[in-house]
């Protein structure tokens, strides 16, 4: 079960894909457009997002299957993206060496407290075949593969694949300039759906790989598992959540595990694949912002 939005007859339409046929769930419920709107509806009916589905593609007009990933738009909209940090050993390794700081990163991938930052807002979100952007101020910068956990009112009700661009250079400069390595105009990208949380249980063991291709030519392929994270989704959404109001709709990313060699810098052109089993390939190529 896959839940996309696309727009049809000039408005966004959520679809879901189940058991290989698509069905446009709008056309039934007008006031879906997408899957925080599914989410809404199940929550309202006091109904799981499995059942809402299940209960609404009977009377649902069938789509091409086939086509419905080529015209995917981002999958939801999330007034707030955050994202961890150093939560897996890899990424704990590149921070200390674009830093140079090697206690400071050590310190907080042992530590009880993750670290969390906003990482975007919606209006500077991409999505699938979306171009995702460079700072132009900045020498070193890369894709950063991650899963992301999709919240409804707080709870984890679904996953998507995130991309968490960075510019290394501003980041190993000084820890406090995070911000303006992580957030700035195409900086995110999440899709190319969103699958329910409750399909499946193993969301903490997904195979996910990524590709980057440049003139036709592959300068980077590398594949990982979520499985070695060291912290739990629900650790990671239970310090979210403390003392801070999430909007209803928001996702949390959760922390890279592919990292390219340092030799490796994104290009304007480059384009980045992204893929978790289970939820799908997450395509953007890239621009200079």
């Amino acid at each position: 079960m896959k839940c996309y939005r696309t727009t049809r007859e000039g408005s966004a339409r959520a679809v879901v894909a189940v058991d290989g046929t698509a069905y446009d769930l709008t056309a039934v419920e007008p006031s879906i457009h997408g899957f925080e709107d599914v989410a809404r509806v199940a929550d309202e009916r006091d109904a799981s997002i499995e059942a809402l589905i299940h209960e609404t593609i009977p009377d649902a007009p069938e789509l091409d299957v086939e086509t419905l990933a080529e015209t995917a738009e981002v999958p939801l909209t999330a007034e707030e993206i955050w994202a961890a940090g150093v939560t897996y050993e890899i990424s704990e390794a590149a921070r200390e060496e674009e830093s140079g700081m090697e206690q400071l990163y050590l310190d907080v991938y042992e530590a009880e407290r993750p670290e969390l930052f906003l990482k975007s807002t919606a209006r500077r979100v991409v999505g699938p075949d979306g171009t995702i952007g460079v700072r132009e101020d900045s020498g070193w910068d890369v894709p950063e593969p991650e899963l992301g956990i999709v919240l409804y009112e707080g709870e984890i009700v679904g996953y998507t694949v995130g991309n968490d661009v960075s510019s290394r250079a501003i980041e190993g400069a000084n820890p406090l300039y995070l911000p303006q390595a992580k957030i700035y105009d195409r900086s995110c990208s999440i899709g190319p759906c969103v699958v329910p949380a409750t399909t499946r249980s193993d969301w903490d063991d997904r195979p996910m790989s990524m590709q980057i291709r440049r003139d036709g030519d592959v300068v980077f392929d590398g594949e990982t598992s979520t499985s070695k994270m060291v912290r739990s989704h629900e650790e990671l959404v239970s310090y979210l959540t403390r003392h801070n109001d999430i909007p209803a709709s928001t996702v949390l990313l959760t922390g890279t595990s592919l990292v390219p060699d340092d030799e490796f810098t994104l290009t304007e052109g480059d384009i980045v694949e992204i893929t978790i089993d289970g939820i799908g390939r997450l395509t953007n190529d890239v621009t200079t912002v």
